[in-house]
């Protein structure tokens, strides 16, 4: 599978090939038909795989909408003075992206459109700048509502308003930790992000006043689901809706941004689903391997220490999503090492290890997304600004992975980070 993943072919297609050759060879081909007759409707006819198309819907509508500029100019009108404040104000704004949006890639691929001409405009170092909207990017599947998390929550059978509750303080802790990184580099470099000019305070209340609707789609979307008024579903529907309502009211959402949002929500889906097909597949070959389950049980034999186990799961993910896309890694991996996972004993019950285990991945996956040699968020922000080499992003992206690493061993150390919500809430 990973060699015709190397050779190009799309992870979805590698994924249902390769299980499809594995359960003909154990079971047969009867067999094997007889599960592509049934398996795939009853996998695509599950209501909760309709939040999926639902919250790209309300992404690619807030971007069309302009919701991400409006988000930017409000952080910078209030930060953007202060030194590294435009920066720390693309974080802030990447956050607040992240709760309308769900996607990794859609956030810096926006972002990089959006916030990186206005940084260059103040002369910060372009290296820095599209480094700091790559690392901002990753926050659009750490703050809550994310299609990964959905996904995973799916893949693992867990409850999605608990994984949801799970994601928000690691989301705010990666925010600020990502600020943190940008306040530390330019105190001994000031030259990196050199302040804007001062917004007075009318300016700055119209620049905030903007920004409200996305904070009331935040607010129903999220607190909606916390509060128990909706399901994951129908908050997704609701946000789809509001958001449309809302550009339709502002005048930044016409018939053509419109089409253009449902024909990218349809490629998106389509991608996603055919990952999802070749991942139920690939698992049934899998089941029928035992080949999880075996080695779980050699993992509980070896006696090897839960947290020793869990950090090379977690570099394994690192590496790999240095290679692939965050979705098909994580479908690709999950049949395997989430059995084993669920074997180790950490203190916490079986519920609260899935939770705590999928804000690991998530977080390990953002790694990911910007660590060299790869790192799909830096080539999206270098496919955009051009005229930034592509080494400078990768060698001003590490006070980024710094900042990661001191997050992930906060997380690993404190469970109590992702779960404490869960407890209050759940």
């Amino acid at each position: 599978m990973l060699v015709l993943i190397v050779l190009r072919m799309p992870v979805g297609l590698a994924m249902l090939v390769v299980g499809a050759a594995g359960y003909a060879t154990l079971a047969g081909v009867a067999p094997l038909l007889a599960f592509l007759k049934t398996t795939p409707y009853y996998t695509f006819a599950n209501y909760t795989l309709s939040v999926i198309p639902l919250f790209v819907l309300m992404g690619a509508l807030a971007e069309r909408g302009g919701l991400a500029r409006a988000l930017f100019e409000a952080a910078a009108a209030v930060i953007g003075h202060r030194r590294g404040g435009l920066a720390s104000a693309v974080i802030a704004a990447c956050a607040g992206f992240g709760a309308v949006c769900g996607s990794s890639v859609a956030t810096t691929a926006t972002f990089a459109r959006a916030a990186l001409p206005e940084l260059l405009r103040y002369r910060c170092d372009p290296g820095f700048s599209a480094a700091t909207v790559a690392a901002g990017g990753t926050l659009g599947i750490l703050v809550p509502p994310s299609v990964v998390i959905v996904v995973y929550a799916i893949s693992t059978e867990q409850n999605i308003a608990k994984l949801f509750m799970a994601a928000l303080v690691p989301g705010l802790l990666a925010t600020l930790l990502y600020i943190g990184a940008i306040a530390v580099r330019v105190r001994r470099n000031p030259a990196l992000a050199p302040p804007a000019n001062r917004v007075e305070r009318a300016g700055r209340l119209t620049a905030l006043l903007r920004v409200w609707p996305v904070a009331l789609i935040a607010l129903v979307v999220v607190g909606g689901i916390y509060g128990g008024v909706f399901t994951p579903t129908e908050a997704a529907a609701v946000g789809a809706l509001a958001t449309l309502l809302v550009g339709l009211a502002q005048g930044s959402l016409r018939w053509p941004e419109i089409r253009q949002a449902m024909i990218q929500t349809a490629e998106t889906t389509a991608m996603i689903f055919l990952i999802l097909l070749g991942a139920e597949v690939f698992n049934g070959f899998l089941a029928l391997s035992r080949l999880p389950d075996t080695l779980a049980q050699a993992v509980i034999e070896a006696g090897l220490p839960a947290y020793g186990v869990l950090a090379a799961l977690l570099l394994v993910y690192i590496l790999l999503g240095a290679v692939m896309d965050e979705l098909a890694m994580i479908l690709l991996t999950l049949p395997v090492f989430f059995p084993v996972m669920m074997s180790l004993d950490f203190g916490l019950t079986p519920e609260e290890t899935a939770i705590w285990f999928g804000i690991l991945v998530l977080t390990v996956v953002g790694i990911g997304l910007t660590a060299p040699p790869i790192g799909l968020n830096v080539f999206v922000v270098s496919a955009i600004a051009r005229e930034v080499p592509i080494a400078a992003i990768y060698r001003r992206v590490l006070p980024f992975l710094a900042a990661d690493l001191v997050r992930i061993s906060l997380l690993v150390a404190f469970p109590v980070l992702s779960l404490g919500l869960v407890r209050l809430l759940g």
